[in-house]
Order: C-alpha cells, then sequence, then structure tokens
C-alpha cells in the first residue's frame, strides 16, 4: 500500500488557470439576480464552457438571441462580459425589459477609449483600427462605440481596409495576444505612408496576455497535462495549442467523461490541470478528483 502511494502521480491544478477577472464578475452578477427568483435570460451564452452553462441553468438563467427577445418570460436581461453596443442597450429598453449589465470593467474602459478616440478621429479625418476577431462579440460591441465605422484587422490581408494616407489610432481586443499585436503594429507602421501617423494603444488585459507565458512554463513541469475548456472557447483552443506545443503529452476535455485511462499508461510522476479563462475552478476540482480515482482503481 505504501509503496502504491508513493508511486501515485502528484495532481496540480493550475492556480493562474480558470476564470478571468471579468468572467468572473459576471457569474457573480448572474448568481445574485438569479437569487432573486425572477429568472434571468443572458443574451449569448454566458461563458463559453457547456458545463457551468449546465450548472447555471439549473439556477434559472437561460440563454437568447435577439430572435427570442420577444418570447422571453424574464424581464431582465443580462449582458455578458464581452460588452454590448449602445444599440443593444437601446433595445432592451425598447423592448420594455431590465438591462443586468456585467460587462468586464476592463472591457467597459476600453469602449470609452475607443469612443472618445473615434470622436477625436472623426475631427481630424483620422481612422480608428482594432486588432481584434472579426465576429466576436467583444469586437462587435466595440465596433458598435463608433457607429460601427472602426475597422477590424487580424492578419496582413486585412491591411487593405485600412487608409494608409490618414491617421491611425491602433486598438487591440482585450482577449487578444501580445505577439499579435506587435505584429500588426509592425504590419501598420509599413502599410502606412508616414510612420509617425500610427498611435498605438496597448489594450489587451494583462491578466489574459500574460496566461501564454505561464502555460508553457507550466506544461513545462509536468509529464502529462489535462487541458479543461469548453468547446466553444476561441481563448481555450488557443490556450490548449499553447500547451500542447510545449507539452506534446498534453489532452484536451469538456467535461470527466472525456478523460481516457490509456492517457496515464506511462504512469507520469505528476500530473498538471489547467484551463482557459471561462474554465471554473469546480470543473478543474472536479476532473482533478475523477483521475485520482481513476487511478486509484487501477493500482
Amino acid at each position: 500500500m505504501n509503496s502504491d502511494k508513493k508511486n501515485s502521480p502528484i495532481i496540480v491544478i493550475d492556480s493562474k488557470s480558470g476564470f478571468c477577472f471579468g468572467v468572473s464578475k459576471a457569474i457573480q452578477t448572474a448568481e445574485a439576480h438569479l437569487q432573486q427568483g425572477t429568472g434571468l435570460a443572458s443574451l449569448g451564452d454566458i461563458v463559453h464552457n457547456e458545463e457551468e452553462i449546465k450548472r447555471l441553468q439549473a439556477e434559472g438563467l437561460h440563454s437568447i438571441d435577439w430572435a427570442k427577445l420577444a418570447s422571453s418570460s424574464s424581464p431582465k436581461v443580462l449582458f455578458r462580459a464581452h460588452g454590448e453596443p449602445p444599440s443593444s442597450y437601446e433595445a432592451i429598453k425598447a423592448s420594455g425589459k431590465e438591462v443586468v449589465d456585467a460587462t468586464c470593467p476592463v472591457v467597459l474602459k476600453l469602449q470609452q477609449r475607443i469612443h472618445k478616440a473615434w470622436q477625436e478621429a472623426r475631427a481630424t479625418n483620422g481612422q480608428i483600427v482594432i486588432y481584434g476577431k472579426k465576429n466576436h462579440a467583444e469586437v462587435i460591441g466595440l465596433c458598435g462605440h463608433t457607429n460601427n465605422e472602426a475597422i477590424v484587422v487580424q492578419t496582413s490581408d486585412d491591411l487593405q481596409l485600412v487608409d494608409p494616407a490618414k491617421k491611425t489610432i491602433l486598438f487591440a481586443q482585450t482577449t487578444m495576444s501580445n505577439h499579435g499585436l506587435v505584429e500588426i503594429e509592425q504590419l501598420l507602421r509599413s502599410h502606412l505612408y508616414k510612420t509617425e501617423d500610427l498611435t498605438v494603444h496597448k489594450t489587451i488585459c494583462a491578466q489574459v496576455g500574460n496566461r501564454v507565458p505561464h502555460l508553457k512554463k507550466f506544461a513545462q513541469q509536468h509529464p502529462l497535462i489535462i487541458f479543461v475548456g469548453g468547446k466553444k472557447s476561441s481563448n481555450g483552443k488557443v490556450l490548449y495549442e499553447v500547451c500542447r506545443a510545449a507539452n506534446p503529452q498534453t489532452y484536451f476535455v469538456s467535461a470527466v467523461e472525456e478523460l481516457q485511462p490509456a492517457w496515464f499508461n506511462a504512469a507520469p510522476t505528476s500530473i498538471g490541470i489547467c484551463g482557459a479563462t471561462s474554465t471554473p475552478q469546480w470543473l478543474m476540482e472536479t476532473v482533478a478528483e475523477n483521475i485520482r480515482t481513476l487511478l486509484t482503481t487501477r493500482l
């Protein structure tokens, strides 16, 4: 029995994985309103994690889109951490429902900065460029604060949309990579007729941006990595690939049922568990407990 315990791998949950501040705040906001017993509708999934959505659905939260707004029985509509354009606030007000605003404070501040910069750019015939994903909810919200005049770029191909003769102000979606922003900045400087016409605001969330170098180190510290994330999470896909590049023995699961006994055949000395900014702590802990049970039954 003692030798079994000695041979059992150490299971470590990454202390910096799990909900970022904005998602955590949105979940807490939703739970506070759900406790009032009136139900709550989220405009889109509150978080890109299927297991967390199931948990909140059991408490009374349901997701809707604009087509289902009128038929929703909930008097309140929650805006997620991603944020929304001004038109969304107007539409909810017109529907007679109440907005529960769970926009991440970092995103909210960025919306305000972009709106102010857009007003200044209009006065000088300048342009706003946002480094981000075109159809991402956060970017849709940010563009809405420029009357949808901001130019969204993600790759070098998108630079053709940018007028090289205009003064340009560059912002970034809060969840993009720092490395990608540096590349876009360099490409823009080469694209514009005058390099001094570019002003760059580094608006990537530090809590999110710093996870890439951290997870690289974490993945290298353990022979086996279990990455826990939602199937719809773009952040999860990116961070999983970061781990897999650093450690080929990295496996992705969205629920405990997806754990495969064969992954543990090599008897690793330690197992690291980590996740996306949309991965709840309780789910990583549940995965860890299931791994312990799986290993115990095999001893």
